[in-house]
């Protein structure tokens, strides 16, 4: 192995999935992707209607919450007014159709910005777990 190739290796295992999705713009871009998607999607009317009008803030809100948790800038985290994720979904009716909404639109997104192969099937399972975690209606 050369000093190269070590390096290259450690710059690989140190890689947050912040920077291989592209970093900010690639997480800007999956933000916006996804909630065009629950915008123009008919499936996803249950999801699409626990949102305002005007989409715009909650994009904003949904970068700055990925951008710290993919190992990014914490700026959800940041925000004097931020709340506890899961406070923040409490109040809406949660259950497996609006889940399911939720992640075809994300699963989508994904696709759209070229998220694939180890890094989609590492997105998708921790996307599930959140996704099931905000769940507030039981099955049924």
């Amino acid at each position: 192995m050369t000093a190269a190739n070590s390096a290259s290796d450690a710059a690989v295992v140190e890689a947050t999935p912040y920077e291989l999705i592209g970093g900010e713009a690639g997480v800007r871009r999956l933000a916006e992707r996804f909630y065009t998607i629950m915008d123009e999607e008919p499936d996803a009317s249950r999801i699409r209607a626990m949102h305002d009008a005007d989409l715009g803030p909650i994009k904003q809100l949904l970068f700055e919450f990925l951008s710290g948790w993919l190992g990014g800038p914490p700026l959800y985290f940041q925000r004097t007014e931020h709340r506890c994720i899961m406070s923040a979904h409490r109040p809406y009716p949660i259950g497996e159709a609006e889940r399911d909404e939720w992640m075809t639109c994300m699963r989508r997104a994904m696709f759209d910005c070229d998220i694939t192969g180890d890094m989609y099937d590492l997105l998708d399972r921790a996307f599930l777990r959140m996704a099931n975690a905000f769940r507030t209606r039981p099955v049924g």
